[in-house]
Formats: structure tokens, C-alpha cells, sequence
């Protein structure tokens, strides 16, 4: 980390031959993750905090054993990264705050996971949960200490293709459970248009022409593949923004987008259910 602000550009050396040390601190950063994946989204939700902690712990501890300096993981340029992230953040507050306000759009905000909340959960979720059980891991263990072990063996677009792979596999879990927490984007994803109306000949909520109802296991389905597409995505951006502000760029985007989620979710107004339909209701154990 050079200079007094940490501005120092990142410089990872690419080695020759992979050895197999790399291999195993590779393979051990990978059953890290997903060990707290598994606690945070199925075992122990509620302590994800702590469980996220550890095993950055656990991942810096491995990657600094390794030889990765701090610049190496992303912890440089954080003037920048603070300029970029806050004006990031600021751009998803006003795209949240255009979605609830516009009818069209506004039931995509509307996430039962947040709806069941009290208001002292929610601003649980969104002061702890998202930040430090949620954001602090998946950026120290994919931005950080995952893409700077892949950087030095393979090179730099290896580590951003891979790690974003990984950080769209990561979301599985999470998926499954938005796919029953948030109907409109469930049904969006199984073909049922955005007004309401199913695409097609088909009745509303994704079913076929021939008016059966939609099969849910299908339904979760293409929203998990969605979500892991989309993430996958998110995930090179925020190797992008890692490169022009190391960490802190893509973790106050990161925070911004989840934990104002739950903010804006709350504050979408209620739309009465149509004809037909009737209100999903919220996971037993919110994550």
C-alpha cells in the first residue's frame, strides 16, 4: 500500500508454474466460502455477522500466508474508491426511490422478506446483516482475497471471469428463497409481463396456453438461473471497480444496493391484489 492514502496502483505478479501450495490455499479459500454460505443461508442466518467475520478472517489469514500483500487484495486507492462507491450509491438510492414512485415498477421493490420484518429487524438487515454478514465477506473473499490468488497464477481476466463465476454460484441459496419471498419477480421470470398479465396465451403467473398453472419447481428454477446469471455479472462490474478503486468502491455499491433494498421495500406503497390472486406469504426465518 503506497502513500500515505493507500493510492499506490495494484501490481500482481503472474508466476510461472501453479504450484500445488497455490492449489491448496486456492481450494481452502473455496471451502471457506462455501462453509459460510451454507451457515448464512440455511444453519444460522440470524448469525451470519459473526460467521462472515470469521471467515474473512480465515481468508486474509490465508491469503497473506500465501504472500499476497494488502495491495494485492484490493486494499489500496481508497480516496477513489470512496468517491466512486459514494456517487454509486448515491446513482441506486435514486433509481429505488424512481422505482417505488412509479406504479409500473413498483411492486418489484416490494420484498416480503423486508415486509416481514420489524422496523428494529430491518434496521438490523440493513446496519448489520448486509454489511457486515453479507458485504464483507463476498468482498473480501471474491474481490479481494479469491481474484488476487487467481490474478497471480493465471493473470488478471482469468481472476475476473472465474471469481464472478463463483460470485454468481454463490447467490443458489439465496435465490430460492427470493424466488418465494418476491412473487413479481418470480413471475417475471417465468414469463408473466410486467403489468400484470401472463406473456402470451398464457393465464397470469407464467402458466401455459392450455391453462395449467405454472410448475413451481420450474418457476424457482429460472429464477436461480437468472439470479446466478445476474450476479455473475454484478461480479465482473465489481471486478471493474475493485481495479479503479480497490475494495471500497464496489463494497459501498454493494451496501447501497442491498441494505437500501430493505429501506425502499418498506416504503413502496401497497397495491390491493387482483382478482384472483392472492398475497404470498413471508419465509418462516427470514435471511
Amino acid at each position: 500500500m503506497g502513500g500515505a492514502d493507500g493510492e499506490a496502483g495494484e501490481r500482481t505478479p503472474v508466476g510461472g508454474a501453479v504450484t500445488a501450495g497455490r492449489r491448496v490455499t486456492l481450494a481452502g479459500a473455496v471451502a471457506v466460502l462455501v462453509a459460510a454460505n451454507v451457515l448464512n443461508n440455511r444453519l444460522a442466518p440470524r448469525l451470519a455477522p459473526l460467521t462472515s467475520a470469521v471467515a474473512t478472517g480465515a481468508l486474509l489469514a490465508l491469503a497473506r500466508r500465501s504472500g499476497l500483500s494488502w495491495s494485492e487484495l484490493g486494499f489500496h486507492r481508497r480516496s477513489r474508491g470512496l468517491r466512486i462507491g459514494g456517487a454509486l450509491a448515491s446513482a441506486v438510492a435514486a433509481v429505488y426511490g424512481a422505482g417505488i414512485a412509479i406504479p409500473a415498477t413498483r411492486r418489484f421493490f416490494r420484498d416480503e422478506r423486508a415486509l416481514s420484518l420489524s422496523t428494529a429487524r430491518a434496521f438490523e438487515e440493513a446496519l448489520l446483516q448486509v454489511p457486515i454478514g453479507t458485504v464483507l465477506l463476498e468482498e473480501v473473499g471474491f474481490r479481494g482475497v479469491l481474484h488476487a490468488l487467481l490474478a497471480r497464477s493465471y493473470g488478471p481476466r482469468p481472476a475476473v471471469v472465474v471469481s464472478s463465476a463463483l460470485f454468481g454460484l454463490w447467490h443458489v441459496l439465496p435465490a430460492m428463497d427470493m424466488a418465494t419471498a418476491n412473487p413479481a419477480l418470480s413471475g417475471l421470470a417465468s414469463g408473466e409481463a410486467p403489468g400484470g398479465g401472463a406473456s402470451g396465451d398464457g393465464p397470469r403467473g407464467g402458466g401455459g396456453g392450455d391453462g395449467r398453472p405454472a410448475d413451481p419447481r420450474l418457476e424457482v428454477s429460472r429464477v436461480v438461473v437468472g439470479s446466478v446469471a445476474a450476479t455473475g455479472l454484478a461480479g465482473a462490474v465489481f471486478c471493474e471497480l475493485r481495479r479503479r478503486g480497490g475494495l471500497a468502491a464496489p463494497a459501498l455499491l454493494h451496501v447501497a444496493t442491498n441494505s437500501l433494498g430493505y429501506l425502499f421495500a418498506r416504503l413502496a406503497p401497497a397495491e390491493p391484489f387482483r382478482q384472483g390472486e392472492r398475497p404470498v406469504p413471508a419465509p418462516e426465518h427470514p435471511a
